[in-house]
């Protein structure tokens, strides 16, 4: 029975400790894709007509906006910092705190949200209603027309597609030693060792738990995490872990947006996460191979 266990303990170690290429193509629906596109793409979406959901997902810089927390309509600012939405599909939740169950039900938020869209979806319909293609796109595909569901809908199948194949590392996994230069494979030889990939794996190399944010010392954050859902005690300051793909180019990081050095996240989460002082050619060693996670995009047309 010991034996037993052990091993199943070994077994599931191994799986949490795996990391997937992504893959080079994924299944979607063209034409709610391309619909979503032009949704994602346009200021309409917004109460004022100043911001598209592209405002705070740039999709040439990392799929995120740079910003430590991001600006919505009015000039309002926001309190969290915005995610990356590439690779998003591959994420078990959506929103730091999980809150969104698929990209469909995360893509309802920020256009109902007050300090970022700000509009009512009962306006929203009736404003894309007046336009002749959406009116001709949306019924053309749903047999609904335009609805609250529907335009989540195609903006999700979009986002889908949204996934950055061929990294360096990628190709690493599929067989190509050369991919990686040795000191780049050090530094994933120490992220492994050290116990980064305790939480970022699988093939967004994170975005499938929720961590603890200061799980061997407290960070102080004002943001409660998850428990801002649940209310549960045992929920506070736990976040969904961010996927570490393409993480040289969504600065700044954490949930609230304090640091803007990798160089400085890595020193810190070794810390507060595992325990693990790093020296600082460890720390030059981890950020290569971390580089090596920027895959390639291309935007459907």
């Amino acid at each position: 029975m010991k034996k037993i266990l052990l091993f199943n303990l070994f077994t599931l170690l191994l799986l949490a400790s795996s990391i997937e290429p992504i893959p080079t193509n994924i299944e979607f629906d063209y034409n709610k894709a391309i619909l979503g596109k032009k949704l994602f793409f346009d200021t309409k979406l917004s109460k004022n007509n100043s911001i598209s959901c592209a405002t705070c997902h740039d999709l040439n810089n990392g799929g995120d906006d740079g910003l430590k927390f991001s600006v919505g309509i009015n000039g309002q600012v926001g309190n969290i910092n915005a995610p990356t939405v590439l690779n998003s599909v591959f994420n078990f939740r959506q929103f730091w705190d999980g809150r969104a169950k698929d990209l469909a039900e995360q893509a309802k938020g920020p256009i109902e949200n007050p300090i970022e869209m700000g509009h009512e979806f009962s306006e929203l319909i009736k404003v894309l209603k007046e336009n002749s293609f959406y009116k001709k796109s949306f019924k053309s595909i749903y047999k609904e027309g335009i609805t609250k569901d529907n335009i989540a809908n195609a903006i999700a199948e979009f986002e889908k597609t949204l996934i950055t194949p061929n990294a360096s590392f990628d190709k690493y996994l599929k067989g190509d030693e050369n991919a990686i230069t040795s000191f780049e494979k050090e530094g994933f030889d120490l992220f492994k060792d050290k116990g980064c990939i305790s939480c970022h794996n699988g093939i967004n190399i994170g975005g499938n738990l929720y961590s603890k944010f200061g799980m061997i010392i407290d960070i102080d954050s004002k943001n409660l995490g998850k428990y801002n859902v649940t209310k549960n005690e045992l929920d506070k300051y736990y976040f969904k872990v961010p996927s570490l793909r393409n993480i040289s180019s969504t600065a700044p990081y954490f949930h609230d947006g304090r640091f803007s050095d990798l160089k400085e996240v890595v020193k810190t989460m070794a810390l507060v996460q595992l325990g693990r002082p790093v020296t600082d050619l460890e720390i030059e060693k981890i950020v290569a191979f971390l580089k090596t996670l920027n895959g390639e995009l291309k935007i459907i047309e």
